[in-house]
């Protein structure tokens, strides 16, 4: 299955140190507090700093003022703290960021980054931290597959739903090269609805009523949904396990499902399942 095209980024290349502090708060200028004791022991790319690498990809992740919102950074956030680093965060295009951190140029990449085969090759990948889960988007609530029939259907063309909805809905369905693209048909009444990330769809379709697909047989990736990881250097092994402990750490705490509502998701994406690779 193909992993989602993210055609609607523009990435801008800019190096900017993110105001935050472990041991303290986003938006923080004040250093590690002497008495901070991290919880695992690792090397990274400059001594006492989380050097991240990511692009704008809202609620995900995104870059504005020298200061980092959205889910991943939320999360890096609390791993930051519990290791007692400072965040630096390197903002670049799209298509640069694993290279970035397959080169070791960054410690770690955020922006919804898919558990796929071909990236665990280059870099590895932590535990499943969210799923990427369907949405649909409509006037009416819409929410599940079934639904779909009779109506003038859109949806994103990359997505893991993409075939399965070809084969259930014909013609009916309409394949779009970007986002930005549906969503001005589904404004306009051109289609009656939009099947997109819930999560982006939430930032780009406020005015609709957006909904998690229900599970149906007919479409696999409402019922097994892309899960997203933070990607690390390969040759950090020691980096790779602490992030894991970190991540179980906030999952078991709530911590996980709260920054994910707190951005928009439903809470329900915490829900990962067993770790598992796209092909």
């Amino acid at each position: 299955m193909l992993m989602r095209l993210r055609a609607t980024i523009v990435g801008v290349a800019i190096l900017t140190a993110l105001p935050l502090s472990a041991c303290g708060s986003q938006g923080s200028s004040a250093d590690v507090a002497k008495d901070c004791k991290p919880a695992h022991k690792f090397s990274t790319v400059t001594e006492g700093k989380l050097t991240v690498a990511g692009y704008d990809l809202p609620p995900y992740a995104a870059q504005s003022g020298g200061k980092l919102t959205g889910v991943d950074p939320d999360i890096v956030a609390e791993i930051a703290k519990m290791e007692c680093l400072t965040v630096e965060a390197k903002w670049m295009a799209p298509a640069a960021v694993i290279p970035t951190v397959q080169s070791n140029r960054a410690d770690l990449a955020v922006g919804d980054w898919y558990r796929t085969q071909a990236r665990a090759k280059i870099v590895s990948l932590s535990d499943p931290i969210y799923v990427d889960q369907m949405g649909i988007s409509s006037k009416d609530g819409v929410e599940t597959v079934a639904a779909l029939k009779g109506k003038k259907v859109g949806t994103v063309d990359g997505y893991l739903w993409v075939e399965d909805l070809k084969k259930y809905l014909g013609d009916s369905l309409r394949i779009y090269p970007s986002t930005v693209n549906m969503n001005q048909d589904l404004k306009s009444g051109r289609i009656d609805i939009a099947v997109d990330s819930y999560g982006s769809q939430k930032v780009t379709n406020p005015t609709m009523k957006i909904m998690v697909a229900k599970p149906d047989p007919a479409v696999a990736a409402s019922q097994e949904a892309a899960q997203a990881s933070l990607p690390v250097p390969s040759a950090n092994a020691d980096l790779l396990k602490a992030i894991n402990e970190d991540l179980k750490t906030l999952r078991d705490n709530g911590k996980l499902k709260e920054i994910l509502v707190k951005n928009g998701l439903d809470g329900s994406a915490a829900d990962t399942g067993e770790a598992r690779l796209i092909s």
